[in-house]
């Protein structure tokens, strides 16, 4: 095969494999990145909700416009510190690659696939042990065996699943780029010939030769010494042919690949780190309690005269049920956008209230409810976390209206000893947010699931 027969045969090749790859191969490398993030996502959130470390305030301000790996941790300052800022990166680096990439013949040329090699072994999840040699590894690797052996085996469960999401998805992510980096390296010799070398005769074509040439003839395009030696070998040396007959071998697409078993795909993962999220309004409820029954009893102490004092001290001398205490609180319709009145029955709601408490606290880990979660199908586990964020969003509410009316109804004098719990009412709405936002995720990957499998297309 001389030159010309060989360089057509080689494009020949090298567009076949392009339509394979851009049907199969990047396909697959855009869902194992996708699985990846989500994999990392539930980590660091863990992390957060577990106060191991904080949510980045920045985190937003920061979004990433290109690929970069983040800085790593350093021996110098507070490494939990630092390592908030670099999982904060991390995730929106992560972020940009799924959802702003072009997962493409043009998007991964070889210096986008070593960016995205870098980003993925940024953390070793390969060997995601204290005997890596990867600081930043090293000091997550700590966090999250405290956060494993904290006594909530739900999200201990959520975050080793997450972790072996992690090891696989990058170890499939890597069988993706080796072949995207393959092609390129291909593509990139065929160009050369196609514009330099394949005009030239054996004594012109030499390395510095053509790399005095290069940039006239490939404009823009980096200069790789390793594929111009490569490119000399095949095409001017003696066992340069079988050189090209491997090539092509290489680049060629079996006919009848068999077909490899489809594992069920589960997105669990999501629906139960949700609940995990969700889980976390109990300890908050814990903190407003104590302050809404101390303004509670501030503003009843105010109203009732000696008689309404010494009537209730009867009341419970004889184990008889308290008088309704009703409180006209006023919110906004979210859905509506229009200011709702609405009367509370204080006993009633407190009651409620620490029934709640419950519900929440067992699907973090904390009640019998735990097992019994790991155990559901996704669709059984599904309404569980809805009513958890639903009953979240109505409490916000009501908790937001009490809170309003004791601050409206204290005297002047009174005002001073009025508890208020704004911060933790933003901690309870950031985390049916955050809850909810996993419910969509979830919602986002069964429907994609759903639309692969009517395009005829099966993603390992």
């Amino acid at each position: 095969m001389d030159s010309k027969e060989y360089q057509d045969a080689l494009a020949a090749a090298v567009e076949t494999r392009r339509l394979w790859l851009e049907k199969t191969e990047f396909h697959k490398l855009k869902d194992q990145c996708r699985a990846f993030h989500n994999a990392f996502s539930t980590v660091y959130s863990q992390l957060i909700q577990k106060r191991l470390i904080r949510e980045d305030p920045y985190k937003q301000e920061a979004k990433a416009g290109e690929i970069k790996v983040p800085d790593p941790v350093s021996s110098d300052g507070d490494k939990t510190e630092q390592l908030t800022v670099c999982l904060s990166a991390y995730d929106n680096q992560l972020d940009f690659l799924v959802n702003f990439s072009q997962f493409s013949v043009e998007f991964l040329t070889l210096e986008n696939i070593k960016r995205i090699i870098a980003l993925i072994r940024y953390i070793d999840w390969t060997k995601f042990t204290m005997d890596t040699q990867n600081p930043t590894t090293k000091v997550l690797v700590d966090i999250t065996i405290q956060a494993r052996t904290g006594g909530d085996p739900l999200s201990g469960r959520v975050i080793g699943d997450a972790l072996n999401a992690l090891d696989k998805a990058s170890a499939a992510i890597m069988g993706c780029l080796r072949e995207a980096a393959y092609f390129d390296r291909e593509s990139y010799k065929l160009e050369l010939r196609r514009n330099l070398t394949g005009a030239m005769k054996s004594g012109e074509a030499a390395p510095e030769n053509i790399r005095k040439k290069f940039h006239a003839a490939m404009p823009g395009e980096p200069f790789y010494p390793d594929l111009v030696e490569e490119v000399l070998k095949e095409d001017f040396t003696p066992g340069g042919e079988k050189i090209r007959e491997t090539v092509l071998k290489q680049l060629a697409v079996p006919e009848n690949r068999p077909k490899a078993v489809k594992q069920e795909v589960s997105f669990k993962m999501t629906l139960l780190d949700g609940c995990v999220i969700i889980s976390t309004v109990a300890l908050t409820l814990n903190d407003i309690i104590p302050k809404l029954d101390e303004n509670s009893l501030l503003l009843q102490n105010r109203k009732n005269g000696f008689f309404d004092q010494l009537k209730t001290a009867f009341r419970q001398m004889f184990h008889k049920a308290p008088d309704p205490v009703i409180y006209d609180i006023e919110y906004i319709d979210t859905a509506k956008g229009i200011p709702v009145q609405e009367k509370i029955d204080y006993n009633v709601f407190r009651a409620d209230l620490d029934h709640k408490i419950r519900n929440f606290s067992a699907l973090g880990g904390r009640g019998g409810t735990s097992s019994r979660l790991e155990t559901m199908n996704e669709s059984q586990l599904l309404p569980y976390l809805e009513k958890a964020i639903r009953d979240a969003q109505i409490l916000y509410r009501t908790l937001t209206g009490l809170d309003e009316y004791f601050k409206a109804q204290a005297s002047r004098e009174l005002r001073d000893k009025v508890k208020g719990i704004k911060p933790e009412l933003a901690t309870v709405k950031n985390a049916f947010i955050k809850a909810n936002q996993k419910r969509h995720e979830y919602s986002a990957q069964v429907e994609e699931e759903e639309q692969l499998k009517r395009l005829g297309i099966s993603i390992q």
